[in-house]
């Protein structure tokens, strides 16, 4: 498909410096905030609609001056998991749609599910529809090898944001991701610093195969089977959902077992988990009986840590649109990328030395 290079917007450069692994994000660095320095979090909320669906962006503001001015719009697909998966998502989604639009030089579609089967269809049907660029969010990290190749011999250029794939590197022109194992790291190193005698640990996994969930329960998996001194009480997947976190802690408790951790992969299971304990009576937080462990930075899960409530967070930073739109812009303009894998930067924080400062800037 033909593409013209868009005038002012297109002849921008990267005035941004994009972020190699550990390196700093479009985020301002903190002041040396209250935190643990790396990577940290991300997902889950309400009962997920896996239903694909498929929408257009409707922004309607200088649309018709814009393209007039600028040349013909980039066509974009982008594939994204359901935006009610959790607060994340939702921020996630909401950055993605405000970037691209007829304003800022793009025609884009939308594709939502749970499902890598749904979504690779989605993406086969950007394909034909001859998009110039496929954003991806994989459910899955495997599966994508044979569309991604279809993509490329469409002259579909793919850009990976949020999570990575298990796929040959040659088949994407860059990819905008989190270090979820780096993530998990973090929040396990965090956790052993605690010094607790002996560590009971409720795992509450999220959506099985993807690459938040691997990223997560690796550090922990390693860790218990290396310390004798760490056990899993129990490791089961809530799918990013709290309800179904509440459902595995209350059966834990009914059960007279025995633990000391709850370790959930995003906030919104730690949220239903913390329901559990609140309907048994049992404390948790700084200087109680349970800790609570979470991930994505929710603005209310950075309150409960402000209110000791809860003891951890790790950071999932879900505002990578930009980063996107540079990299789309240099592409169109003919230029190299000068780095093909951008790691978002990213944070740990604890109960003990947030701030309200933290909880304003980071809280999503």
């Amino acid at each position: 498909m033909k593409k013209k290079v868009l005038s002012v917007l297109m002849a921008s450069t990267m005035a941004l410096s994009l972020v190699a692994c550990g390196g700093g994000a479009k985020q301002e660095a903190p002041a040396e905030p209250a935190a643990t320095e790396a990577p940290a979090a991300e997902e889950k909320a309400e009962e997920p609609a896996a239903e694909e669906k498929t929408e257009e962006t409707t922004e309607e503001t200088a649309t018709e001056d814009t393209s007039a001015a600028s040349g013909d719009l980039i066509k974009v697909g982008i594939i994204n998991n359901d935006p009610n998966e959790s607060g994340y998502r939702t921020a996630n989604d909401a950055d993605l749609k405000a970037m691209f639009t007829e304003a800022n030089g793009y025609d884009a579609k939308f594709a939502y599910s749970l499902k890598n089967d749904e979504q690779i269809t989605a993406a086969q049907g950007f394909i034909q529809d001859e998009v110039d660029y496929l954003l991806l969010s994989a459910a899955d990290t495997a599966g994508w090898d044979s569309v991604l190749k279809d993509a490329q011999d469409a002259g579909v250029k793919v850009i990976l944001f949020d999570r990575t794939i298990d796929a040959d590197p040659s088949l994407y022109e860059a990819s905008i991701v989190s270090d979820m194992a780096k993530e998990g790291e973090m929040a396990v190193e965090w956790l052993a610093g605690q010094g607790l005698d002996e560590y009971n640990i409720i795992h509450i996994q999220g959506v099985m195969g993807s690459a938040a969930q691997q990223g997560r329960s690796g550090a922990l998996s390693d860790k218990v089977a290396a310390e004798s001194t760490w056990n899993l009480v129990t490791q089961q997947t809530a799918e990013w959902n709290a309800e179904k976190a509440q459902q595995i802690v209350q059966s834990v408790i009914d059960a007279g077992t025995p633990f000391n951790v709850i370790y959930a992969e995003n906030d919104d299971m730690a949220k239903g988990a913390v329901a559990a304990l609140d309907a048994a009576g049992i404390s948790h937080g700084v200087g109680k009986d349970v800790i609570v462990m979470g991930y994505d930075c929710n603005k209310w899960a950075l309150e409960e840590l402000l209110a000791q409530n809860w003891n951890y967070d790790g950071q999932c930073n879900p505002f990578q649109a930009s980063y996107i739109d540079e990299i789309i812009k240099t592409l169109e303009s003919g230029g190299t990328l000068s780095e093909k894998t951008i790691i978002m930067d990213e944070k740990g924080f604890d109960a003990e030395t947030i701030t309200q400062d933290d909880v304003d800037k980071y809280g999503i």
